[in-house]
């Protein structure tokens, strides 16, 4: 299982069809992308489609690995899984590749202290059902941006006690300590999430290095002013590197029909 860099597919499954594009960029900083994306548009054991962005943290090549391993782990499991709820699905995915994950970094010294985010969405009709871990984030984009997961982050923590202003947390110094990662502690919490996309309304899944570098009014700007999916989303990674690149750049954009 490869990340994938550029994809592009109509699908139609039943009366389900959608357009997507997945594109994951190195930035302008870093050596390495620690991001994995998997996207797929078919069926995966029980869900009716699936896709993931994963955002991994260590020294060495420990963050890359973390990432991708937690990826396959959580398709592999689904895959596997004869559950009904896409809810307890995606939580026994996660769970075990939290613990897979550990277990690996007990193996190998040069991996202690490895661990990544990570956003999984599936689309039921016109249900989303998400599941986070950390700081990547999905929104749903229609008239108005919604971030619909909640940033499992220090800053993030601080605006919800009213410790400092909303405004004042992008250019925090501390904006990139989360405070849940998998791998991080040997039982992870996951929140979830359900929506329902409405006509005309599109899905963006991302790691922190297109939030980091352009703001939501932009980033709603953007995605409204390209012609299709693969623009949108390349444009999305064009500015974030135009502002700077400082991370990895992993952008899913989901448009319902």
């Amino acid at each position: 299982m490869e990340p994938v860099d550029h994809y592009e597919r109509d699908t139609q499954k039943g009366r389900q069809k959608m357009k997507t594009f997945s594109i994951s960029d190195i930035g302008k900083k870093r050596e390495m992308n620690q991001d994995y994306v998997y996207t797929s548009e078919n069926a995966v054991g029980n869900l009716p489609n699936l896709f993931i962005v994963a955002d991994g943290m260590g020294g060495h090549k420990a963050g890359e690995f973390a990432s991708r391993f937690t990826v396959e782990t959580i398709v592999k499991n689904i895959e596997e899984d004869d559950g009904a709820e896409p809810v307890g699905i995606m939580n026994r995915a996660i769970c075990t590749a939290n613990r897979e994950l550990r277990e690996k970094a007990q193996e190998d010294d040069s991996m202690t202290g490895m661990g990544t985010t990570v956003v999984v969405m599936t689309l039921v009709g016109r249900q989303a059902f998400v599941a986070n871990v950390g700081d990547s984030r999905m929104y749903v984009v229609g008239k108005e941006i919604t971030q619909i997961t909640q940033d499992h982050s220090l800053v993030e923590e601080m605006v919800r006690m009213g410790e400092i202003a909303r405004e004042a947390a992008k250019d925090h110094p501390d904006k990139n300590i989360i405070t849940r990662a998998i791998g991080a502690s040997e039982e992870v919490r996951v929140d979830f999430f359900q929506v329902e996309i409405e006509p005309e309304d599109y899905i963006l899944m991302c790691s922190d290095g297109l939030t980091n570098m352009i703001d939501d009014s932009d980033i709603k700007s953007i995605m409204i002013s390209q012609r299709d999916v693969a623009e949108r989303a390349e444009r999305l990674v064009e500015i974030a590197n135009s502002n700077g690149g400082l991370d990895n750049i992993t952008v899913v954009v989901i448009e319902p029909v």
